[in-house]
Protein backbone atom coordinates (compact mmCIF):
# COMPACT_ATOMS: atom_id res chain seq x y z
CA UNK A 1 0.00 0.00 0.00
CA UNK A 2 3.34 2.53 0.93
CA UNK A 3 4.64 1.48 -3.11
CA UNK A 4 0.94 2.47 -4.31
CA UNK A 5 0.71 5.65 -2.56
CA UNK A 6 4.43 6.50 -4.07
CA UNK A 7 3.27 6.04 -7.15
CA UNK A 8 -0.21 8.26 -6.28
CA UNK A 9 2.30 10.73 -5.63
CA UNK A 10 4.28 10.87 -8.38
CA UNK A 11 1.41 10.24 -11.35
CA UNK A 12 -1.03 12.55 -9.52
CA UNK A 13 -5.00 12.09 -9.60
CA UNK A 14 -5.03 9.49 -12.17
CA UNK A 15 -3.42 6.91 -9.80
CA UNK A 16 -7.20 7.24 -7.84
CA UNK A 17 -9.18 4.78 -9.87
CA UNK A 18 -5.96 2.76 -10.12
CA UNK A 19 -5.84 2.09 -6.42
CA UNK A 20 -9.65 1.38 -5.96
CA UNK A 21 -11.37 0.10 -8.82
CA UNK A 22 -15.06 0.56 -8.02
CA UNK A 23 -16.48 -2.24 -6.80
CA UNK A 24 -19.83 -4.01 -6.86
CA UNK A 25 -20.04 -6.41 -3.54
CA UNK A 26 -22.76 -8.45 -1.96
CA UNK A 27 -22.11 -9.81 1.23
CA UNK A 28 -24.15 -11.69 3.57
CA UNK A 29 -23.19 -13.09 6.86
CA UNK A 30 -24.82 -14.52 9.99
CA UNK A 31 -24.67 -13.29 14.24
CA UNK A 32 -23.73 -15.23 16.86
CA UNK A 33 -20.31 -14.19 19.28
CA UNK A 34 -18.92 -17.70 18.82
CA UNK A 35 -16.13 -18.81 16.85
CA UNK A 36 -16.23 -19.32 13.16
CA UNK A 37 -17.58 -22.85 11.82
CA UNK A 38 -17.28 -24.20 8.04
CA UNK A 39 -19.01 -26.87 5.97
CA UNK A 40 -16.59 -29.94 6.42
CA UNK A 41 -14.06 -30.00 4.39
CA UNK A 42 -13.12 -26.10 3.55
CA UNK A 43 -10.79 -24.01 4.92
CA UNK A 44 -11.36 -22.43 8.33
CA UNK A 45 -9.21 -19.58 7.95
CA UNK A 46 -6.87 -17.27 5.92
CA UNK A 47 -3.48 -16.27 7.48
CA UNK A 48 -4.69 -14.64 11.34
CA UNK A 49 -8.70 -14.31 9.90
CA UNK A 50 -11.56 -16.89 10.82
CA UNK A 51 -13.85 -17.58 7.67
CA UNK A 52 -17.16 -18.72 8.56
CA UNK A 53 -19.63 -20.09 6.65
CA UNK A 54 -21.67 -18.88 4.75
CA UNK A 55 -18.16 -17.53 3.86
CA UNK A 56 -16.12 -19.69 2.37
CA UNK A 57 -12.68 -19.73 -0.03
CA UNK A 58 -14.05 -22.32 -2.59
CA UNK A 59 -16.95 -24.06 -4.17
CA UNK A 60 -19.46 -25.46 -1.87
CA UNK A 61 -17.98 -23.76 1.03
CA UNK A 62 -19.79 -20.25 0.51
CA UNK A 63 -23.84 -19.95 0.69
CA UNK A 64 -23.52 -18.07 -2.87
CA UNK A 65 -20.60 -16.61 -5.58
CA UNK A 66 -21.76 -12.99 -3.44
CA UNK A 67 -19.87 -14.72 -0.57
CA UNK A 68 -16.50 -15.72 -1.70
CA UNK A 69 -13.55 -14.72 -0.04
CA UNK A 70 -10.09 -14.36 -1.83
CA UNK A 71 -7.28 -15.66 0.54
CA UNK A 72 -4.05 -14.31 -0.98
CA UNK A 73 -1.49 -16.82 0.03
CA UNK A 74 1.93 -14.40 -1.90
CA UNK A 75 1.43 -12.92 1.88
CA UNK A 76 3.17 -13.87 4.66
CA UNK A 77 1.26 -14.49 6.62
CA UNK A 78 -1.59 -15.02 3.89
CA UNK A 79 -4.79 -12.17 3.81
CA UNK A 80 -8.22 -12.36 3.20
CA UNK A 81 -9.43 -10.37 0.61
CA UNK A 82 -13.55 -9.00 -0.44
CA UNK A 83 -14.48 -11.35 -2.96
CA UNK A 84 -12.12 -10.55 -6.03
CA UNK A 85 -11.46 -6.81 -4.48
CA UNK A 86 -8.16 -5.57 -3.30
CA UNK A 87 -10.39 -4.55 0.31
CA UNK A 88 -8.24 -6.14 2.81
CA UNK A 89 -10.76 -8.10 6.04
CA UNK A 90 -9.35 -8.08 8.97
CA UNK A 91 -12.03 -9.66 10.96
CA UNK A 92 -14.94 -11.76 9.86
CA UNK A 93 -17.78 -11.86 13.10
CA UNK A 94 -21.30 -13.80 13.56
CA UNK A 95 -22.18 -11.19 15.07
CA UNK A 96 -23.06 -8.85 11.90
CA UNK A 97 -19.81 -7.13 10.75
CA UNK A 98 -17.21 -6.92 8.66
CA UNK A 99 -14.06 -5.64 9.75
CA UNK A 100 -12.05 -3.84 7.12
CA UNK A 101 -8.50 -1.82 6.22
CA UNK A 102 -8.74 1.63 4.80
CA UNK A 103 -6.23 3.63 3.89
CA UNK A 104 -6.71 7.54 4.59
CA UNK A 105 -7.29 10.69 1.90
CA UNK A 106 -4.79 13.63 2.02
CA UNK A 107 -4.54 17.10 0.93
CA UNK A 108 -0.66 18.70 1.06
CA UNK A 109 0.80 22.17 0.07
CA UNK A 110 3.95 23.99 0.22
CA UNK A 111 5.04 27.81 0.15
CA UNK A 112 3.88 27.30 -3.61
CA UNK A 113 0.27 25.56 -3.43
CA UNK A 114 -0.71 22.10 -3.73
CA UNK A 115 1.52 19.55 -4.21
CA UNK A 116 -0.12 16.38 -3.52
CA UNK A 117 -3.42 15.24 -3.25
CA UNK A 118 -5.23 11.62 -2.79
CA UNK A 119 -9.44 11.35 -2.69
CA UNK A 120 -10.63 8.79 -1.33
CA UNK A 121 -13.64 6.54 -3.09
CA UNK A 122 -15.21 3.72 -2.33
CA UNK A 123 -18.59 1.51 -3.38
CA UNK A 124 -20.30 -1.68 -1.89
CA UNK A 125 -23.35 -3.16 -3.36
CA UNK A 126 -25.78 -4.39 -0.72
CA UNK A 127 -23.02 -3.74 1.66
CA UNK A 128 -23.50 -0.62 4.54
CA UNK A 129 -20.81 1.51 6.37
CA UNK A 130 -21.70 0.55 9.61
CA UNK A 131 -23.58 4.49 10.96
CA UNK A 132 -22.90 3.01 14.78
CA UNK A 133 -19.99 2.09 14.78
CA UNK A 134 -17.40 4.30 12.48
CA UNK A 135 -16.80 7.56 12.82
CA UNK A 136 -15.43 10.36 9.94
CA UNK A 137 -11.99 11.78 11.30
CA UNK A 138 -10.71 15.23 9.45
CA UNK A 139 -7.13 16.57 10.94
CA UNK A 140 -5.66 19.36 10.08
CA UNK A 141 -5.32 23.13 11.04
CA UNK A 142 -6.77 24.55 7.67
CA UNK A 143 -9.19 22.09 7.07
CA UNK A 144 -12.35 21.51 5.37
CA UNK A 145 -13.29 17.84 5.04
CA UNK A 146 -16.46 16.70 3.09
CA UNK A 147 -17.52 12.98 2.86
CA UNK A 148 -20.68 12.35 -0.12
CA UNK A 149 -22.19 9.42 -1.67
CA UNK A 150 -20.02 8.35 -4.52
CA UNK A 151 -23.14 7.55 -6.92
CA UNK A 152 -26.60 10.11 -6.87
CA UNK A 153 -25.58 12.38 -3.87
CA UNK A 154 -28.03 11.13 -1.54
CA UNK A 155 -26.12 12.52 1.42
CA UNK A 156 -23.18 14.67 2.41
CA UNK A 157 -21.73 15.64 5.32
CA UNK A 158 -17.92 17.00 7.06
CA UNK A 159 -16.67 18.81 9.37
CA UNK A 160 -14.16 22.12 10.01
CA UNK A 161 -10.94 22.23 11.71
CA UNK A 162 -9.04 25.31 12.39
CA UNK A 163 -6.03 26.60 14.84
CA UNK A 164 -3.47 29.51 14.26
CA UNK A 165 -1.07 28.16 16.45
CA UNK A 166 -0.15 24.66 17.61
CA UNK A 167 -0.32 25.29 21.44
CA UNK A 168 -4.12 26.20 21.07
CA UNK A 169 -4.70 21.93 19.90
CA UNK A 170 -5.55 19.64 22.78
CA UNK A 171 -4.26 15.91 22.31
CA UNK A 172 -6.74 13.44 22.26
CA UNK A 173 -9.06 15.87 21.68
CA UNK A 174 -11.62 15.93 18.10
CA UNK A 175 -13.66 18.24 18.92
CA UNK A 176 -12.86 21.27 16.07
CA UNK A 177 -9.13 22.35 17.08
CA UNK A 178 -6.73 20.34 14.87
CA UNK A 179 -9.56 17.71 14.88
CA UNK A 180 -12.91 17.07 14.12
CA UNK A 181 -15.33 14.05 13.97
CA UNK A 182 -19.15 13.24 12.66
CA UNK A 183 -21.38 10.49 12.35
CA UNK A 184 -21.39 8.12 9.00
CA UNK A 185 -25.31 8.42 8.16
CA UNK A 186 -27.10 5.38 7.86
CA UNK A 187 -27.54 3.00 4.98
CA UNK A 188 -23.93 3.87 3.24
CA UNK A 189 -22.87 2.13 0.86
CA UNK A 190 -20.07 4.43 -1.27
CA UNK A 191 -18.55 7.54 -0.41
CA UNK A 192 -16.12 10.34 -1.68
CA UNK A 193 -13.93 12.34 0.73
CA UNK A 194 -12.71 15.40 -0.86
CA UNK A 195 -10.95 18.41 0.68
CA UNK A 196 -10.59 22.15 0.91
CA UNK A 197 -8.60 24.66 2.55
CA UNK A 198 -9.33 28.64 2.71
CA UNK A 199 -5.56 29.65 2.99
CA UNK A 200 -3.83 26.47 1.11
CA UNK A 201 -2.46 26.04 5.14
CA UNK A 202 -0.38 29.22 4.15
CA UNK A 203 -0.61 29.92 8.49
CA UNK A 204 0.24 27.03 9.49
CA UNK A 205 2.94 25.70 7.10
CA UNK A 206 5.50 25.33 9.85
CA UNK A 207 3.75 22.83 11.56
CA UNK A 208 0.94 21.78 9.79
CA UNK A 209 1.49 20.99 6.12
CA UNK A 210 -1.71 18.43 5.26
CA UNK A 211 -5.12 17.80 5.88
CA UNK A 212 -6.19 14.68 6.28
CA UNK A 213 -9.87 12.31 6.10
CA UNK A 214 -11.07 9.00 6.95
CA UNK A 215 -13.55 6.71 7.50
CA UNK A 216 -12.51 4.89 10.58
CA UNK A 217 -13.60 2.26 13.32
CA UNK A 218 -15.69 4.62 16.23
CA UNK A 219 -12.34 4.60 18.95
CA UNK A 220 -9.71 3.08 16.55
CA UNK A 221 -7.69 6.74 16.29
CA UNK A 222 -6.55 8.29 19.06
CA UNK A 223 -5.73 11.94 17.90
CA UNK A 224 -1.83 13.12 18.60
CA UNK A 225 -0.51 16.42 18.07
CA UNK A 226 2.35 15.27 15.97
CA UNK A 227 -0.23 13.96 13.49
CA UNK A 228 -0.64 17.13 12.26
CA UNK A 229 3.55 17.25 10.79
CA UNK A 230 3.90 13.55 10.89
CA UNK A 231 5.30 13.43 6.89
CA UNK A 232 4.39 9.25 7.26
CA UNK A 233 0.98 10.06 8.60
CA UNK A 234 -0.72 9.81 4.58
CA UNK A 235 1.01 6.40 4.63
CA UNK A 236 -1.40 4.60 7.36
CA UNK A 237 -4.38 2.76 7.62
CA UNK A 238 -7.18 2.32 9.91
CA UNK A 239 -9.66 -0.46 9.87
CA UNK A 240 -13.45 0.12 9.65
CA UNK A 241 -16.51 -2.01 10.22
CA UNK A 242 -19.24 -2.82 7.55
CA UNK A 243 -22.05 -4.34 8.06
CA UNK A 244 -23.66 -7.55 7.03
CA UNK A 245 -26.99 -9.17 5.95
CA UNK A 246 -28.30 -12.15 4.60
CA UNK A 247 -30.14 -11.70 1.11
CA UNK A 248 -33.14 -8.22 0.76
CA UNK A 249 -35.89 -9.94 2.43
CA UNK A 250 -36.80 -9.50 6.28
CA UNK A 251 -37.78 -12.30 9.05
CA UNK A 252 -40.86 -12.46 8.30
CA UNK A 253 -40.60 -12.85 4.60
CA UNK A 254 -37.81 -15.21 4.52
CA UNK A 255 -39.60 -17.88 7.11
CA UNK A 256 -41.96 -17.87 4.22
CA UNK A 257 -39.49 -19.11 1.97
CA UNK A 258 -38.40 -22.53 3.78
CA UNK A 259 -36.55 -23.68 0.60
CA UNK A 260 -34.32 -20.61 1.28
CA UNK A 261 -34.74 -20.05 4.94
CA UNK A 262 -30.66 -19.60 5.95
CA UNK A 263 -31.81 -19.80 10.04
CA UNK A 264 -30.75 -23.88 10.97
CA UNK A 265 -32.53 -25.97 13.94
CA UNK A 266 -31.72 -24.04 17.44
CA UNK A 267 -31.57 -20.46 15.87
CA UNK A 268 -33.80 -17.33 14.92
CA UNK A 269 -34.24 -14.60 12.67
CA UNK A 270 -33.32 -11.02 13.59
CA UNK A 271 -34.14 -8.15 11.40
CA UNK A 272 -30.93 -5.84 11.44
CA UNK A 273 -31.15 -2.03 12.16
CA UNK A 274 -29.27 -1.82 9.04
CA UNK A 275 -30.65 -3.83 6.80
CA UNK A 276 -32.40 -4.57 4.17
CA UNK A 277 -31.56 -8.51 4.51
CA UNK A 278 -31.94 -10.35 7.96
CA UNK A 279 -29.31 -12.52 10.18
CA UNK A 280 -29.66 -15.68 12.13
CA UNK A 281 -28.66 -16.11 15.98
CA UNK A 282 -28.19 -18.94 17.70
CA UNK A 283 -31.43 -19.15 20.87
CA UNK A 284 -30.62 -18.36 24.18
CA UNK A 285 -28.63 -21.63 25.59
CA UNK A 286 -27.30 -22.53 22.75
CA UNK A 287 -24.03 -21.42 20.36
CA UNK A 288 -22.43 -22.10 17.66
CA UNK A 289 -23.11 -21.31 13.70
CA UNK A 290 -26.73 -20.90 12.86
CA UNK A 291 -26.35 -21.18 9.24
CA UNK A 292 -25.34 -24.82 9.54
CA UNK A 293 -27.57 -27.40 9.89
CA UNK A 294 -27.03 -28.95 13.68
CA UNK A 295 -24.86 -25.98 13.52
CA UNK A 296 -26.25 -24.43 17.26
CA UNK A 297 -25.53 -26.96 20.04
CA UNK A 298 -26.76 -26.58 23.37
CA UNK A 299 -24.58 -25.25 26.30
CA UNK A 300 -24.31 -27.12 29.25
CA UNK A 301 -24.36 -24.52 31.65
CA UNK A 302 -23.51 -26.40 34.22
CA UNK A 303 -19.96 -27.02 33.31
CA UNK A 304 -19.32 -23.03 31.46
CA UNK A 305 -21.38 -21.22 33.54
CA UNK A 306 -21.48 -23.21 37.56
CA UNK A 307 -24.71 -21.52 38.36
CA UNK A 308 -25.37 -23.88 41.00
CA UNK A 309 -24.10 -24.54 44.58
CA UNK A 310 -26.72 -26.74 44.65
CA UNK A 311 -27.33 -29.47 42.44
CA UNK A 312 -26.94 -28.56 38.74
CA UNK A 313 -29.06 -30.09 36.01
CA UNK A 314 -28.68 -29.13 31.90
CA UNK A 315 -31.80 -29.15 29.91
CA UNK A 316 -31.80 -28.25 26.43
CA UNK A 317 -31.19 -24.39 26.35
CA UNK A 318 -31.71 -23.96 29.88
CA UNK A 319 -30.64 -25.63 33.09
CA UNK A 320 -32.25 -25.87 36.75
CA UNK A 321 -30.65 -25.71 40.55
CA UNK A 322 -31.84 -27.93 42.96
CA UNK A 323 -31.39 -27.92 47.02
CA UNK A 324 -30.29 -31.23 48.79
CA UNK A 325 -32.88 -32.82 51.07
CA UNK A 326 -33.30 -31.10 54.08
CA UNK A 327 -32.22 -27.66 52.67
CA UNK A 328 -34.06 -25.19 50.70
CA UNK A 329 -33.36 -22.13 48.28
CA UNK A 330 -33.11 -21.60 44.17
CA UNK A 331 -29.70 -23.19 44.42
CA UNK A 332 -27.82 -20.41 42.66
CA UNK A 333 -25.03 -19.47 43.20
CA UNK A 334 -25.81 -15.50 42.91
CA UNK A 335 -29.48 -15.98 44.39
CA UNK A 336 -30.65 -16.97 47.55
CA UNK A 337 -28.33 -20.52 46.99
CA UNK A 338 -29.27 -23.39 50.04
CA UNK A 339 -29.50 -22.56 53.51
CA UNK A 340 -30.85 -25.13 56.11
CA UNK A 341 -34.54 -25.61 56.88
CA UNK A 342 -34.42 -23.88 59.92
CA UNK A 343 -37.92 -22.71 59.79
CA UNK A 344 -38.92 -25.97 59.07
CA UNK A 345 -36.85 -27.35 62.08
CA UNK A 346 -38.67 -25.32 64.60
CA UNK A 347 -42.40 -25.50 62.99
CA UNK A 348 -41.81 -29.57 64.09
CA UNK A 349 -40.53 -28.84 67.00
CA UNK A 350 -43.06 -26.74 67.76
CA UNK A 351 -45.82 -29.43 66.92
CA UNK A 352 -43.35 -32.15 68.47
CA UNK A 353 -43.73 -30.50 71.74
CA UNK A 354 -47.75 -29.43 71.31
CA UNK A 355 -48.37 -33.26 70.75
CA UNK A 356 -45.90 -34.23 73.86
CA UNK A 357 -47.97 -31.36 75.84
CA UNK A 358 -51.44 -32.86 74.65
CA UNK A 359 -50.46 -36.63 75.54
CA UNK A 360 -49.64 -35.65 79.35
CA UNK A 361 -52.47 -33.61 79.55
CA UNK A 362 -54.38 -37.07 78.30
CA UNK A 363 -52.66 -39.09 80.57
CA UNK A 364 -52.77 -37.09 83.76
CA UNK A 365 -56.24 -36.88 83.30
CA UNK A 366 -56.41 -40.00 82.81
CA UNK A 367 -54.76 -40.61 86.16
CA UNK A 368 -57.09 -38.41 87.46
CA UNK A 369 -59.73 -40.27 86.52
CA UNK A 370 -58.37 -43.20 87.40
CA UNK A 371 -57.68 -42.00 91.52
CA UNK A 372 -61.57 -40.57 91.12
CA UNK A 373 -62.83 -43.91 90.64
CA UNK A 374 -60.61 -45.82 92.59
CA UNK A 375 -61.23 -42.99 95.35
CA UNK A 376 -64.92 -43.63 95.06
CA UNK A 377 -64.53 -47.24 94.97
CA UNK A 378 -62.67 -47.31 98.35
CA UNK A 379 -65.16 -45.04 99.46
CA UNK A 380 -68.19 -47.06 98.89
CA UNK A 381 -66.00 -50.70 100.06
CA UNK A 382 -65.86 -48.88 103.35
CA UNK A 383 -69.34 -47.46 103.32
CA UNK A 384 -69.80 -51.18 102.97
CA UNK A 385 -67.44 -52.22 105.73
CA UNK A 386 -68.79 -49.97 108.28
CA UNK A 387 -72.45 -50.91 107.61
CA UNK A 388 -71.95 -54.58 107.46
CA UNK A 389 -69.77 -54.02 110.89
CA UNK A 390 -72.73 -52.31 112.75
CA UNK A 391 -74.84 -54.21 111.78
CA UNK A 392 -73.14 -57.00 113.40
CA UNK A 393 -72.29 -55.28 115.96
CA UNK A 394 -75.14 -53.69 116.72
CA UNK A 395 -77.25 -56.83 116.12
CA UNK A 396 -74.71 -58.79 119.07
CA UNK A 397 -75.11 -55.80 121.53
CA UNK A 398 -78.80 -55.74 121.44
CA UNK A 399 -78.93 -59.73 122.30
CA UNK A 400 -76.58 -58.64 125.20
CA UNK A 401 -78.62 -56.03 126.36
CA UNK A 402 -82.21 -57.61 126.05
CA UNK A 403 -81.85 -60.66 129.11
CA UNK A 404 -80.70 -57.41 131.17
CA UNK A 405 -83.67 -54.95 130.62
CA UNK A 406 -85.68 -58.18 131.37
CA UNK A 407 -84.22 -58.90 134.39
CA UNK A 408 -84.83 -55.75 135.86
CA UNK A 409 -88.45 -55.74 134.44
CA UNK A 410 -89.17 -58.77 136.68
CA UNK A 411 -87.53 -57.18 139.84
Amino acid sequence: MADRKKEAKVMGLSFIFKKLALVAVTLTLAATSVAAQTQPGCESSCGNISIPYPVGTGDGCNISSNFFITCNTTFNPPKAFLTTSNIEILDISLDGYLRISESIGYDCYNEVGRTLCFDIWLQLSKFPISHTRNKFTAIGCDTYAHVKDYLGDTYSTGCLTFCDNITNVVKGSCSGIGCCQTAIPKGVRSYHVTFDSSNNHSNVLSFNPCSYGFVAEDGAYNFSISDLYDENFSDKEFPMILDWTIGNQTCAEAKMDQENYACKENSDCIDPENGPGYLCKCLDGFQGNPYLSQGCQDINECDTLKPCNGTCNNAPGSYNCSCPDGFEGDGLRNGTGCSPKVVMLHRQSFSIAVVALGIGVGVLFSLLCLSWVYMGLRQRKLTAEKSENLQQNGGMLMREQLPKRAEMLTT
